[in-house]
């Protein structure tokens, strides 16, 4: 879930950080790291006044909304039927214009609070590229013609799969990190045909939609991991750099801003005096194989142990059984996760020197919301609705306090106007007057569950709930 960023100076040197390859109608998830254009007004109410242009009923889904040009992208789920679609909308009515259902056979296995349309469409002004984990990619034209399928999926993964395709150049991008058989792979956006595809060998689980980075004028595709941030070249996949000290999954979109990377995630059992502990296998085989088999059996371990819990990630190949180099592997994960927010400027070849890392701060970190950058602020939502602001510079806590909405969050921050907005599950909006000393300007409470990020595009503010897509006016 994939379901992880000012006013002038800032902006500026976001836009210009980000390698915007694709052209300025090109959109994907983030690709404006959650801050809106500059001079645009921002509502800070959300009822059915004169800011509310429409809405459109749809069927659930997750997926963020991608506006691009004249239409809105989205894609759907109905448990019912077990239907996937993608939909596309007029921008300024908010009308359906076609729907093109996925001729999915297996539907994937995906989180209880997830679903299997959460990976959000990529669009570069002629082609919308959706994914679904449960089928591949799909190529439309503006119309809804299928231009063209790439089969993959579904994934080892209970959770299933969310991670957005984004655009580079002249190939959509796709990131999948799963239980096995992790992948980063380039598609000509034309044919999709396979340009490179690039193993993630010791990758595990995470739903982290890349970005692309301008390090230097070379451009980069950034993937943060668990447990890495790594760096590809666009051009062939080849692993470039990398920094050693993610959480063991992450949800969150690295944000960007002026040349460094931003990063906050949270994983349970990652904290240091919380930390899932997995002893050495011999150790284990004394205190669990009750049957001396040599191995650890599904069945073997206590209800409610912490490896019980997590037994079909570490059982890479589905015996019901785990063996030494499967303990060994997560044992690892475990004892190296890191549950950080933090700065780093990015490395060059190989290993990212400790020296890159300008700060860390281990406390109010998200578990899913990607985090915003603005104004020389790095404000962060973790469930409970607590809000955590840093100085971007320096990592220094400027203040914490607690939303309006209560529950867990799952879109990420977005901001501008001299405004942060935070959407909570139970679907309120928490606006906030931006600043070191911030402060709650207003809420407003939709009553219906949010889960995808809103969008602010083309005198748009989009923002998604279960049953609809609301269009707000942005002057």
């Amino acid at each position: 879930m994939c379901l992880c960023t000012s006013i002038p100076l800032a902006i500026a040197l976001l836009v210009h950080t980000a390698v915007l390859t694709a052209g300025d109608d090109a959109a994907w998830f983030r690709r404006d790291h959650g801050i809106a254009p500059e001079a645009t007004s921002l509502p800070s109410e959300f009822g059915e006044g004169a800011d509310r242009l429409w809405r459109t009923e749809l069927p659930p889904g997750i997926s963020t909304p991608c506006i691009c040009g004249d239409s809105i992208f989205v894609t759907t789920f109905v448990a019912e039927t077990k239907e996937l679609a993608t939909v596309a909308l007029d921008r300024a009515t908010g009308q359906v214009h076609w729907k093109q259902v996925v001729p999915t056979r297996t539907l994937e296995a995906f989180h209880p609070v997830g679903s299997p349309a959460s990976s959000s469409p990529a669009c570069n002004g002629s082609q919308v590229f959706s994914f679904f984990g449960s089928y591949g990619m799909l190529c439309y034209d503006l119309n809804g013609t299928l231009l063209w399928e790439r089969q993959m999926g579904p994934f080892q993964d209970e959770f299933g799969a969310s991670s957005s395709p984004l655009l580079a150049g002249d190939k959509v991008i796709l990131n999948e990190d799963h239980d096995i058989d992790s992948f980063l792979i380039a598609l000509d956006q034309k044919t999709g045909d396979i340009v490179w595809k690039t193993p993630r060998e010791d990758a595990t689980r995470s739903y982290s939609t890349p970005v692309l980075f301008d390090n230097h004028g070379r451009s980069e595709i950034l993937v943060a991991g668990s447990l890495q941030l790594t760096a590809y070249d666009p051009a062939d996949g080849q692993k470039l750099w990398w920094f050693n000290g993610l959480s063991r999954i992450v949800d969150c979109t690295p944000v960007i801003l002026n040349g460094e990377i931003y990063v906050a995630s949270w994983t349970p059992g990652g904290d240091s005096d919380d930390r899932i502990r997995m002893e050495p296998f011999a150790m284990a085989l004394t205190t669990y194989d009750k049957n001396s088999d040599g191995e650890i059996g599904e069945d073997e371990l206590p209800e409610g142990n912490a490896i019980l819990d997590r037994f079909f990630r570490i059982d890479l190949n589905q015996n019901k059984r785990l063996d030494q180099p499967e303990w060994d592997k997560h044992a690892l994960v475990f004892a190296r996760a890191q549950n950080l927010a933090t700065a780093i400027r990015p490395g060059t070849r190989g290993p990212a020197p400790t020296e890159n890392v300008n700060w860390s701060y281990p406390r109010g970190l998200p578990t899913v919301p990607s985090s915003v950058v603005y104004d020389g602020v790095l404000y962060m939502v973790k469930d409970g609705g607590i809000i955590t602001s840093l100085d971007a510079s320096t990592g220094e806590l400027l203040k914490q306090a607690r939303a309006t909405g209560p529950g867990n969050y799952y879109a990420s921050i977005v901001a501008g106007d001299g405004k942060v907005y935070l959407m909570s599950e139970g679907g309120v909006v928490t606006v906030l007057k931006a600043g070191r000393d911030w402060s709650i300007l207003s809420s407003s409470d939709f009553k219906e569950r949010i889960m995808a990020t809103p969008v602010i595009s083309n005198g748009l503010m989009l923002i998604r709930t279960d049953l609809a897509l609301y269009a707000f006016r942005c002057r």
